[in-house]
């Protein structure tokens, strides 16, 4: 893509441009200086951006910015039986915080009906549109397959005049839904079965967000999209490869009307993701049938459950610009988009602890009635954002793994006789351990610290290989943390035994709720960070929805690259 992480414009270095930037690069050579180019991103208000829009919008935005365009943002609202008011302004929503700034350039295919059922006309009177009778089934069976060619229909050579008035008793709303359409004249025998007489205008007596119920017919996307980004001026049509065969019908209907201008089709590859699906109808699926909480579930991969998860703009924005654009289909791994995010957060987010499975650790020679505040940094990335006083005290909340009666070889946290740092405070040695009776976990664990070590550091020169972090128990808030796993199970969640539906490859352990954890006690406080690194455990946000001053809720955006989880991850795997 042409545009660099932070949004700014940045020319590609010409060793590195992709396929659409030298095809742009060519068209404006021969099209001379004064060519401005315009791109735009289309979507139908039926549903919440996923990850794959997020794609198209880079792309698009990247080729507006780096070539001195405009993008325009064009709602596709020709089916009003699936579309709401509320997408609109959630896609709005979503495509601004992506850092897209449209301006003055927000349309609606319906502000194009007139135009378009005016053109729609202009092709009966040519000869090349033609009103049908056939029913759905009898229009499919007509149509052929990919091995058999498709069969003129019997109402198919109607005179221009019958024609023209059927359509405009469509319009006029005499005939019930399905019982007509208008198809374009095109070629019943075409191996392109697009080509294959298209269906340009349904029957629909079903009411427009916009237009209320002024129109009972509607036109189809393959119809409306060509001729909208005509009207628009759009130089440059970047469509996923999926239309790829729809592009000789596009630009046939636009030959048929010589008036309009000719934008360029450009396909590239979808993004397709491990471990999600990024297709609209069958999240609207997954919500439907309950097994998110909704499309902004943060197990989702819209924009919107991205946001709350705590993705930022920039990380998203990053991600799309490392993958770049292809001409062929393939499957990006999960990984890079959490990585982009990682960097991203690494860079901005401030450091905090936490402990998600806590274990007391009690120091028995710190005195009983004494607290200290100690100084902590706030980012080691960052130094403008300062640091910041956490509390200690005698009894500390620690992480239950960071503890063991007997320690593994490369364990270097706290085990008994065995001396730890205990982040931005001591030097500790643990003593000894309690267990619960019945179910034989440490329930307490014992320890000395050396005062001479406040800080951290020690002022003989001694070294210790662990470090661990804590939360005083006197001065701990509260918080419920929510830890998310993939949402499917299996790289390819669509990749199921036949009979089955993509459902059973949901991951049944793709969210975790821990209650009550302990957390420093600033993550609490009004105007208190949104977005932080609860350090050794990975980035969290606030939940932007769940979250209340009674009741704060983290969201684990993603976990740290952590050498020592995976070694016990693959420890706890060889047993």
């Amino acid at each position: 893509m042409a545009v660099s992480k932070s949004g700014n414009d940045t020319a590609t270095p010409e060793t590195h441009r992709n396929f659409i930037q030298v095809a742009i690069d060519n068209d404006l050579e021969a099209a001379g200086p004064e060519r401005r180019v315009v791109t735009r991103f289309p979507p139908e208000p039926n549903g919440y951006l996923h990850i794959g829009h997020a794609k198209a919008i880079c792309l698009n935005n990247g080729i507006a910015l780096e070539y001195g365009g405009q993008i325009n943002l064009r709602f596709d609202d020709t089916n009003p039986s699936a579309e709401e008011t509320e997408y609109v302004e959630a896609i709005q929503d979503d495509v601004r915080w992506l850092g897209v700034d449209w301006g003055e350039h927000l349309y609606f295919t319906s502000d194009y009906f007139d135009k378009l059922h005016g053109f729609a006309v202009d092709l009966i009177r040519s000869g090349d549109a033609y009103v049908c009778d056939l029913t759905p089934e009898e229009t499919r069976e007509y149509r052929g397959t990919v091995t058999k060619v498709g069969r003129n229909s019997p109402f198919r050579e109607r005179s221009i005049d019958e024609n023209l008035d059927l359509f405009a008793r469509m319009k006029a709303g005499e005939f019930p839904d399905g019982a007509r359409t208008l198809r374009a004249k095109v070629d019943m025998s075409s191996p392109n079965m697009n080509m294959r007489d298209p269906v340009m205008y349904r029957i629909s007596h079903t009411a427009h967000h916009r237009t209320g119920d002024e129109w009972c017919i509607y036109p189809m996307y393959d119809w409306a999209h060509g001729q909208s980004d005509a009207i628009e001026d759009i130089t440059h049509s970047l469509c996923t490869l999926e239309f790829e065969n729809h592009r000789p019908l596009y630009n046939w209907f636009l030959e048929h009307l010589p008036a309009l201008p000719h934008p360029r089709q450009i396909e590239f590859a979808r993004l397709n993701l491990t471990y999600a699906i990024t297709s609209k109808r069958k999240l609207t699926l997954l919500v439907q049938g309950g097994h998110v909480s909704g499309w902004d579930d943060p197990r989702m991969p819209t924009i919107r459950g991205l946001r709350r998860r705590g993705y930022t703009p920039e990380s998203i924005r990053s991600f799309c610009e490392r993958i770049g654009v292809a001409k062929f289909n393939s499957t990006v791994d999960m990984v890079q988009l959490e990585n982009a995010v990682r960097d991203d957060l690494n860079k901005r987010a401030p450091r905090a602890m936490g402990v998600l499975d806590p274990v007391r650790l009690v120091i028995e020679n710190y005195p009983e009635d004494r607290e200290e505040w100690l100084e902590a940094v706030n980012s080691p990335e960052d130094a403008s954002l300062g640091t910041r006083e956490i509390p200690f005290s005698r009894v500390l909340y620690i992480e239950r793994s960071d503890f063991r009666e007997e320690a593994p070889r490369k364990y270097f946290r706290m085990t008994p006789g065995r001396e730890v740092r205990l982040r931005y405070a001591y030097y500790v040695t643990c003593t000894g351990f309690d267990t619960d009776p019945q179910t034989g976990e440490v329930s307490e664990v014992r320890c000395t610290f050396d005062p001479e070590t406040k800080g951290g550091d020690s002022a003989d020169g001694r070294k210790v290989k662990g470090t661990i972090h804590w939360v005083s128990a006197r001065h701990a808030a509260r918080a419920e943390i929510r830890i998310y796993d993939h949402l499917f199970n299996k790289p390819n969640p669509l990749e199921v035994n036949e009979g089955e539906d993509f459902s059973v490859n949901l991951n049944p352990s793709s969210l975790a709720v821990l209650k009550d954890r302990p957390i420093e006690p600033s993550l609490a406080e009004p105007g208190a960070w949104r977005s932080f690194q609860l350090e050794r455990q990975g980035y969290f946000c606030v939940d932007s929805v769940d979250s209340t001053p009674e009741n704060l809720v983290l969201n684990r955006t993603v976990a740290l690259r952590d050498s020592w989880s995976k070694l016990e991850k693959k420890a706890q795997q060889s047993k």
